[in-house]
């Protein structure tokens, strides 16, 4: 079965993902807030590196940059933003329009809830500063069927 990776596009569909949403982000006046006192000069390779392992891709992520518990700290202690987050998913929603993969009905709804669930769910996991992250967490894997759990990856 095609990965949700593949059907995507692969890494080419992947960074434009990253690359639309982050344009749209960065046009965002609440969304815009984390990046305004700058950003890492490859977010968006970066962005697309995680979501290419999260979608069945290469790892790219974890062989280069850093595990769930490196991201999970630096999205920790910022409290609660339910506005910020429904806005980053109408950049996401907007930015599959954008790069086309909203016309494939299935890979948009899954990309949709993949993106609303680590927004609304991993995002906001660790309300404290970083500290309270623990060590060696792994990047979720997202499926057709939603998120993978560690038996399912067995079969």
């Amino acid at each position: 079965m095609e990965t949700i990776y593949e059907a995507a596009g692969g890494w080419e569909g992947v960074l434009r993902l990253a690359s639309a949403w982050h344009k749209r982000v960065l046009e965002d006046e609440v969304v815009s807030h984390p990046f305004s006192h700058g950003f890492h000069p490859q977010h968006t390779e970066r962005l697309a590196a995680y979501w290419a392992e999260a979608f069945g891709g290469p790892t790219m992520y974890s062989d280069r940059y850093g595990n769930e518990t490196s991201v999970a700290r630096i999205h920790s202690g910022n409290g609660s933003h339910e506005e910020m987050d429904q806005r980053a998913i109408a950049c996401f929603d907007q930015a599959l329009e954008d790069v086309g993969l909203a016309t494939n009905v299935r890979l948009g709804r899954v990309l949709h809830n993949y993106f609303a669930w680590a927004t609304t769910i991993t995002m906001n996991r660790y309300p404290n500063p970083g500290e309270d992250v623990p060590q060696g967490l792994q990047i979720p894997k997202w499926s057709w069927h939603g998120l993978v759990t560690l038996d399912e990856r067995f079969i």
